[in-house]
C-alpha cells in the first residue's frame, strides 16, 4: 500500500466519525428528548476528542512526507494536497481545547433554545463567554500556525484564501449603495396592494407542500428527509442528508422558502462526486460556494416571478384554496419580493439581507479581535441596526443578538459567507444567461438544464479548485460584486 492510499483509508476512517457526528447533531436538534442532551453532549466531546487523535495521529507528518515523493497523477496531487490542508488545520488544536469547545458549545446551544424564547441575555451571555474565550484561544493558536490575523485564521476554516482586508473592502462598497436601493425600492413598491394570506395553514400540509417543491428542484428522498428544528438547517452526510425548517401555521411562506434554500445546499451535497467520497476533495469548496448554492435557489430562482408561477398553484391546490386570491401567482410574487427592513435574518429578503450579515461580520471579527466583549454586543447591534436598516432592537434580545444559532457552537468566521454567497449566485446566474433562456425553461417547467449547468461546473468540482479558480472556469472571471447590484436593480426597479 502506498502512502497516498494509507492516507485515502485514515481520511476515510475520519470521515465515517463525521457521518456519526453529523447525525448525532441533526438528531439533537430535531428529535432529542430534552433530558437527553447532558449525555449526548457529552458522547459528542468524546466523538470530538477521537476524531481529532485521528486528525491528528503523529505517523500523519511522516506519511505526508512520503506521498509527497511518490508519483501521483494530477488529481491525486490536489487530493494530497486538500488532505494535508485539513490534517493542517487538525493538528495545531490541542486535543483538550477541542474537548473544551465541544462541551461549552453544546451547552450554549442548548439553553439558547430556552434563552431565546425568554429573551434572557444575561443568562445567555453567561454561556457564549465560555464559547467566545475558547474561539479566542483557537483563533490565537490559528493565527500562529498560518500567519494570518485571528479572525482571518478562523475566517479561512469556512471561506479559504478570504481575507478581512477583502470583506473590509467588498462590504464598504455594498454599504455605499444598499441604503439607497433599499428606499428605492421601497418607494416602487409602496403603490403595491397585496393580500396577506389568512391562516391556519396547517403544518401537515406545509409539509406536503414542501416535499412536492423539494421534488421539483430535484432532492434525493432515498437520500434525505425532512424535518423539525428551532432553526432551519441543512445536515448530515451527502447520501444522507437532513433537511429541518420551523412552521408557522400562520405564514406558509417563511417555512418553504426556508425549506427551498436549504434544498439548494441539500443538492450541493447530493451532487458532491461519488469517488471522492469520504476525502477532503470531495468535500464543498467553501461555505461561501454552498451558500451561493442555497442563495441561487431561493432568492435567484425560486423568488422570481415565472417560478412562482409553478409555486402558486401547488400551495392553492395543498391547501384547499384555489380561488383564494391571496394564493395567486401575482400576489404571491409580491409578497415573495416584498423588501422591507425587519428584524429576522433568515426572514429577511434579499434587498436587506446583506445589512444582516454585515452587522454580524463586523461584530464578530472585533470580537474575535479583543476590540470589544460580550457585554458591547446589545449596544453595538442595535446601532448597527438603526444604522443600515432604521429597525431598533433595543432591550429585544430574542430578535436581536439572540436570534442566530452560529455563535453558540463557535462558527465565528461563518457569517460572511451569506454575502459571499449572495454575490456568487448571482455571477453564476449571469454565466448561465449567457448559456441558455433561464426565463424560457422556467417558463416550459425544464429546470434540468440549470442543474445540469451546476452540477458540472460547481458541484462536481467540490475542492479540486480554489474558490478563485472555480469562478474563473465557470464564469470567466473572480468574484466581481457587480453581477449581484445589477440582480437587485434588474428585479427591483426594472
Amino acid at each position: 500500500m502506498t502512502f497516498y492510499e494509507k492516507l485515502v483509508q485514515h481520511n476515510k476512517k475520519i470521515s465515517r466519525l463525521e457521518h456519526l457526528e453529523a447525525i448525532c447533531g441533526w438528531d439533537q436538534a430535531s428529535m432529542m428528548p430534552e433530558g437527553g442532551n447532558q449525555a449526548r453532549s457529552e458522547a459528542l466531546a468524546e466523538l470530538a476528542v477521537i476524531k481529532h487523535e485521528l486528525s491528528t495521529a503523529p505517523q500523519l507528518s511522516d506519511w505526508f512526507e512520503q506521498a509527497g515523493r511518490e508519483e501521483l497523477d494530477a488529481e491525486k496531487v490536489i487530493s494530497l494536497h486538500e488532505m494535508k490542508r485539513s490534517w493542517q488545520q487538525a493538528n495545531v488544536l490541542p486535543a483538550e481545547l477541542v474537548e473544551q469547545k465541544s462541551l461549552a458549545c453544546s451547552k450554549c446551544e442548548h439553553a439558547w433554545r430556552t434563552q431565546r424564547e425568554k429573551n434572557d441575555w444575561q443568562g445567555f451571555s453567561q454561556n457564549l463567554k465560555d464559547v467566545v474565550e475558547l474561539a479566542r484561544q483557537e483563533a490565537q493558536i490559528r493565527a500562529e500556525a498560518t500567519g494570518l490575523s485571528r479572525y482571518d485564521a478562523l475566517l479561512d476554516l469556512y471561506e479559504p484564501g478570504m481575507t478581512t482586508r477583502e470583506l473590509d473592502e467588498l462590504f464598504s462598497d455594498v454599504k455605499s449603495w444598499l441604503p439607497d436601493l433599499i428606499q428605492q425600492i421601497m418607494e416602487r413598491q409602496s403603490q403595491d396592494v397585496t393580500i396577506q394570506p389568512v391562516g391556519p395553514f396547517p403544518v401537515e400540509q406545509q409539509q406536503d407542500l414542501s416535499r412536492s417543491l423539494m421534488t421539483k428542484l430535484g432532492f434525493d428522498f432515498n437520500h434525505g428527509r425532512l424535518d423539525k428544528s428551532i432553526h432551519p438547517f441543512c445536515g448530515g452526510v451527502p447520501t444522507d442528508v437532513r433537511i429541518t425548517t420551523r412552521y408557522d401555521e400562520a405564514d406558509f411562506t417563511s417555512a418553504l422558502m426556508g425549506v427551498i434554500h436549504e434544498t439548494g445546499h441539500a443538492r450541493y451535497e447530493q451532487g458532491l462526486p461519488e469517488k471522492w467520497a469520504g476525502l477532503p476533495v470531495g468535500k464543498a469548496r467553501s461555505m461561501g460556494i454552498h451558500e451561493s448554492q442555497s442563495l441561487f435557489f431561493e432568492m435567484q430562482l425560486s423568488r422570481s416571478e415565472l417560478f412562482i408561477d409553478i409555486l402558486a398553484p401547488l400551495a392553492a391546490e395543498t391547501f384547499q384554496r384555489n380561488d383564494d386570491p391571496a394564493l395567486s401567482a401575482e400576489n404571491l410574487t409580491l409578497l415573495n419580493t416584498r423588501v422591507k427592513p425587519g428584524y429576522i435574518r433568515v426572514d429577511a429578503d434579499e434587498a436587506t439581507y446583506p445589512a444582516h450579515v454585515i452587522l454580524r461580520y463586523e461584530i464578530e471579527r472585533d470580537l474575535i479581535e479583543g476590540k470589544i466583549e460580550i457585554e458591547d454586543i446589545p449596544e453595538l447591534w442595535d446601532k448597527k441596526m438603526s444604522e443600515y436598516l432604521g429597525v431598533s432592537t433595543k432591550g429585544n434580545f430574542t430578535d436581536g443578538c439572540m436570534q442566530d444559532i452560529h455563535w453558540t457552537f463557535g462558527a465565528f468566521g461563518y457569517f460572511p459567507s451569506y454575502t459571499l454567497g449572495a454575490m456568487y449566485a448571482a455571477q453564476f446566474m449571469a454565466a448561465i444567461n449567457k448559456e441558455m433562456n433561464v426565463d424560457n425553461l422556467v417558463r416550459e417547467r425544464n429546470l434540468q438544464p440549470i442543474f445540469n449547468w451546476l452540477d458540472r461546473h460547481v458541484w462536481k468540482r467540490a475542492s479540486t479548485a480554489s474558490t478563485d479558480q472555480l469562478l474563473i472556469d465557470s464564469t470567466g472571471e473572480r468574484l466581481n460584486a457587480k453581477y449581484f447590484k445589477q440582480h437587485l436593480e434588474q428585479r427591483y426597479l426594472k
